[in-house]
């Protein structure tokens, strides 16, 4: 055993480049393994955790052509919720409260915070079970009362007691109590970790035209979801309950709720999404990258055989047992297997304090990950193992007398081999950087393609009620600023998610439906939207009754408005290209702007647009929007940020994920590399005496040096033709979950082509330089 430890120890000082990048690579390659699943199994067991996962469901709304609407209406909502005895419990929420910024008094000292509310039934913790802290859930039914998360109540009342204590809506100077605190839920639920609050018992109560709300019900079986519709709709008369309303192809479906996380076909959903192919192509990257730096690794333990085998033969000779020798290779193996994964934890753990874990929505802590930390150890000694054993095998399965006669080299099969597992790795590479460069353009695309409005040069802000009050006088100070062109509101921020509030209404006794964004009659102007026929907004737009439209030509198609046309006595005055107002995960839908007249329910205004003009300061201009915004209110914390922005923000979850596979592609090259870098070494090793002899014979080092990269060269060939399809096929089913798709460049295959090869050819180059140039004496006399 001394005896081969003695050698490995000798070969490893030889070779210490060779051994210290491929220990280096296995440890890469267990960290991104580890990081990798994290996100995975945060995605894999979202709603999982919460008690009862399995029985509880989301209701929606399924058209005959398929589509469905995650919204539903609160008449028909009650009434399913009685409608079977399988119904446990059931609750709507409301999903669209967002932020809410709040304060609390104590001592005379007033601080101020912002943080998620809903409006929701008091059953809603009966369909979500809540552990509760302090106070009772019950405490829902009572109307200003809240329940809010342990983290909120540490974040505001520290240690102490939070039941009994007063919130102070900012807004309205509403007042809540806290009735109740609830332990959080985890970060990958639906539920969210909201300030809780009733919805109003009678709001919309019979309003089968307002659909506003979300609804979740709890089933005592879930085998019973099936034909609970069906059984609603044949005992339940709804004209009952009003008139107008009628199923005309609709039906209700139920929608397991860990499954909700992954529905990418449901409109106006705004829990959080992620792509089952997604998780399936990073889950793929993990295993792939593992297996790439175990193949380095049985490279690296197969190369060393042709300079151990005399010695291990040595011991036979001795008398050594061969079980006994082979055992010790594989503990070698194992050793430094273990080695790379103790060092991959480091490396987790310094990713954690990086950028890094900003791509990340899993908490990196590997305390949260024990199940995966330990898997990912009994992956680095199965990897050990695996690598060990067939060079353990080969090594001593040779008669001594024979390997004692003289020297050893590689066998053509084991060549062969060896090439095969290089291969491996170069399919890999060239899928990863394949993926990851057509991930990067449709991020680019989506973010820099013309949407039909300008969004450059333009500054966006929340309101709350002290600017809504003072709105013009806002726009007046903040035009004060020479470099400003115009200031323009509106009630959602456009751009900035999938849907809007969606319309249905009559025109010309037929149904039409639309996505409504109600905003200031100067929007048009100021984000420079075209009107193609009929008339841009005016202020006296204000004063009609009911309200002004200026539809899309997609509406104006499929519906056949006209200029002049009534939409309930709300008057159609233009129409404008289709611009993009929502993602590029949904194709243009029919969509109006709307201007409100007297009769107006909604808030108008939520977001201001600041326009800057060509060629000023934008920076002088951002500074001046935001001095103006605390001179009106000092406290309220404005988002102000330039419109590039909100489009960042809407694909940050595209980004980060190209963001990873680019990372992660990075380190499947390197570790590739490291692979290449190994075997060159040691061919080089093994070919000296050929070197010498050709050199002798007149090869040029220029000659050797190409008749080592041709070997490669041609191993990338093969390899591109069998990767570029794999890469190609996974990249279109990504692309699916969007409307609007980058082309499929032929340059970007030839790019990652070349990109290997450079790579390749230079570590090639590099690695046989020295041997190429050697005196061709002393090679052959070492041989």
């Amino acid at each position: 055993m001394k005896t081969i430890l003695r050698n490995l120890l000798s070969v490893l000082r030889r070779f210490k480049m060779a051994t210290l990048l491929n220990v280096l690579g296995l440890s890469i390659a267990f960290a991104a393994f580890i990081l990798i699943m994290m996100q995975v199994d945060y995605d894999r067991n979202f709603d999982r955790e919460i008690v009862n996962a399995d029985q509880i469901f989301r209701v929606e709304i399924a058209d005959s052509d398929g589509t469905r609407m995650a919204i539903i209406n609160r008449p028909l909502a009650e009434a399913f919720i009685q409608s079977s005895p399988y119904i446990v419990a059931g609750s709507l929420l409301d999903p669209w409260g967002g932020n809410t910024f709040f304060s609390v008094e104590e001592n005379g000292v007033r601080n101020s915070y912002e943080e998620q509310w809903m409006r929701v039934f008091p059953d809603y913790t009966k369909v979500f079970e809540f552990k509760m802290l302090e106070g009772s859930s019950d405490k829902l039914k009572e109307p200003n009362i809240v329940l809010i998360p342990r983290s909120v109540a540490h974040k505001i009342f520290g240690d102490q007691p939070a039941v009994g204590k007063r919130l102070t809506r900012n807004s309205d100077n509403a007042g809540f109590t806290v009735g109740g605190v609830y332990e959080d839920f985890p970060d990958n639920t639906s539920v969210g970790n909201s300030i809780y609050w009733q919805l109003d018992p009678k709001e919309n109560f019979q309003n089968f035209g307002n659909w506003n709300y979300m609804f979740y019900v709890r089933l005592n079986d879930p085998e019973k979801a099936d034909g609970l519709f069906e059984n609603f709709k044949e005992h339940f008369d709804v004209s009952t309950l009003s008139k107008d309303f009628s199923w005309d192809g609709m039906s209700l479906a139920l929608n397991p709720l860990t499954n909700v996380h992954f529905s990418s076909n449901v409109s106006y959903d705004p829990t959080p999404k992620a792509s089952r192919s997604t998780m399936l192509v990073l889950f793929a990257i993990a295993i792939v990258i593992v297996l790439i730096a175990g193949i380095n690794f049985t490279n690296f333990s197969t190369a060393l055989a042709p300079m151990r085998i005399k010695s291990i033969n040595t011991q036979k000779v001795l008398g050594g047992e061969e079980s006994v020798i082979r055992r010790a290779l594989v503990f070698e193996a194992v050793m430094i297997s273990v080695l790379a994964f103790l060092l991959a934890l480091f490396w987790v753990v310094l990713a954690g304090g990086t950028d890094l874990a900003s791509l990340i929505d899993a908490d990196l802590a590997l305390s949260a990950h024990l199940r995966l930390t330990a898997l990912t150890a009994l992956i680095a000694v199965a990897t050990g193992f695996c690598a060990g054993l067939y060079p353990a095998y080969y090594m001593t399965s040779f008669a001594p007398a024979l390997v004692l006669k003289g020297s050893f080299g590689l066998s053509p099969k084991g060549r062969q081999l060896r090439n095969v597992l290089i291969g491996v790795q170069f399919v890999a590479s060239f899928g990863l950087i394949i993926g990851a460069t057509f991930m990067y353009l449709q991020n680019y695309y989506m973010q820099h393609a013309p949407l039909g409005y300008d969004k450059d040069a333009v500054i966006v802000t929340n309101m709350n009620n002290t600017l809504r009050k003072s709105m013009d006088a806002f726009a007046n100070q903040v035009k004060s600023f020479s470099g400003i062109e115009g200031v323009t509101f509106s009630e959602p921020l456009l751009s900035s998610g999938d849907q809007y509030m969606g319309w249905g209404r009559k025109y010309r006794d037929k149904e039409i439906n639309f996505q409504c964004l109600p905003v200031d009659p100067s929007f048009l102007k100021v984000m420079g939207v075209e009107v193609l026929e009929g008339r841009d907004f005016r202020e006296e737009d204000r004063n009609n009754p009911y309200g002004t439209f200026i539809f899309n030509e997609r509406a104006r198609t499929k519906y056949e408005l006209e200029v002049g046309g009534m939409i309930d006595s709300m008057e159609i005055v233009g129409f404008m290209p289709d611009v993009k107002f929502a993602s590029f995960r949904t194709e243009v839908a029919p969509m109006a702007f709307f201007v409100w007249g007297k009769v107006s329910w909604g808030t108008n205004a939520n977001y201001a647009y600041i326009k800057v003009k060509a060629g000023s300061d934008m920076r002088a201009a951002m500074d001046h929007v935001k001095s103006t915004l605390k001179a009106f209110d000092s406290e309220f914390p404005f988002d102000v940020r330039f419109f590039d922005q909100v489009l960042d923000r809407l694909y940050e979850k595209e980004g980060h994920l190209s963001t990873l596979i680019t990372l992660f592609g990075l380190c499947a090259i390197f570790i590739s590399i490291v692979g290449v870098f190994g075997l060159v070494v040691f061919d080089s090793e093994y070919r000296r005496k050929e070197i010498g002899v050709r050199k002798v014979l007149g090869s040029t080092t220029a000659e050797i040096i190409v008749m080592f990269n041709k070997t490669y060269i041609r191993i990338l060939c093969v390899c591109f033709v069998l990767g570029a399809p794999i890469a190609s096929y996974a990249v279109n089913r990504w692309l699916e979950n969007f409307a609007y798709r980058t082309p499929m460049y032929w340059w970007v295959y030839l790019m990652a082509f070349v990109i290997i090869a450079i790579i390749t050819i230079i570590t090639v180059t590099f690695q046989n330089w020295r041997a190429a140039n050697a005196n061709p004496v002393d090679s052959i006399k070492t041989e």
